[in-house]
């Protein structure tokens, strides 16, 4: 188990397309992967769930991931993240 701190930056925080492409991400992967939130843990898989912890722009939150392919999922996910989902900056 992997587990990194994680700050979303892009203007929109964690809500609709972003929350989408997060989750589609996470789906490409093996290994369970949680995000968790003011002490609430939900599935990254899970769109629900995603949007239900109302992440957004500066909030900092906790990526967990388990399995076999964890490393590259954490690579891949951080990668997401860190370009703030696609989204231009303005």
């Amino acid at each position: 188990m992997i587990e990194k701190e994680i700050i979303i930056m892009n203007k929109t925080g964690l809500h609709a397309r972003p929350a989408a492409v997060f989750v589609e991400m996470a789906d490409r992967f093996e290994s369970e992967i949680e995000l968790i939130y003011d002490g609430i843990n939900v599935n990254a898989k899970s769109i629900i769930g995603v949007l239900s912890l109302g992440i957004g722009k500066g909030d900092r939150a906790i990526l967990r991931i388990s399995g076999s392919d964890e490393k590259e999922a954490m690579e891949k996910m951080l990668q997401l993240i860190e370009g703030r989902f696609g989204e231009k900056e303005e």
